[in-house]
């Protein structure tokens, strides 16, 4: 079945949910601009949401990450988090506003989701919002905001190396969660020694 025989699966009403989901599944490995909207309208849809964002996250189309975005204010709970997941996936910087007031959400896994996503996005913009969020979130949100630091530091090493190794260290706290301490020193232990006139990293931890 092409393209446009699933895009008008998916918009039939008389279609079953077996139907509308196969197509968006379907529509992930052979959909185009005109498959974005239908699916996007399933985005608030018990059912079919999954399918839709399946269909959705490999789209090219840039209609898609418009599309998400769109939908952040309409969704709540799971469905929202599904969405913020999918931001995540396609790395839409475009997202990182929003989705930094969403790391501030009541809902923990809104909030998590939010954290986690900003951390696969990365870039200097997220580890900004990741680093403020270390001052404002509290468990269970906390612990995630760590790990999508650590996420955000490993994607800044390549073009950001300053960057990078100053979120390392500041992961190296006593404040953080252990896996995320021990996993930010042995980074910079490898990275080498600190810069002459700058603290000492953290000594590596013992052998087990």
């Amino acid at each position: 079945m092409d393209a446009a025989k699933l895009v008008a699966m998916v918009r039939d009403p008389n279609s079953t949910l077996f139907q509308k989901a196969l197509a968006c599944k379907k529509l992930a490995f052979v959909g185009g601009p005109e498959a974005v909207a239908p699916m996007a309208a399933l985005l608030g849809h018990r059912e079919l949401a999954c399918y839709a964002r399946f269909g959705l996250e490999p789209n090219p189309d840039p209609s898609v990450d418009e599309a998400l975005r769109a939908a952040l204010p309409k969704l709540k709970g799971r469905l929202l988090v599904g969405v913020i997941h999918s931001i995540g996936f396609r790395k839409d910087a475009k997202a990182l506003d929003a989705l930094a007031r969403l790391i501030g959400d009541r809902d923990p896994e809104v909030a998590g989701a939010a954290a986690a996503s900003v951390g696969m996005i990365g870039g200097l913009q997220a580890a900004k919002t990741l680093e403020a969020a270390l001052k404002s979130t509290k468990p269970p949100v906390f612990p995630v905001v760590a790990r999508a630091c650590l996420l955000c530091a490993e994607g800044l090493m390549p073009a950001s190396r300053t960057r990078a190794v100053e979120l390392y260290t500041r992961l190296t706290a006593a404040s953080m969660p252990e896996p995320v301490q021990l996993a930010a020193r042995r980074v910079l232990n490898a990275v080498g020694p600190a810069p002459e006139g700058a603290s000492k990293w953290p000594p590596p931890p013992p052998p087990v």
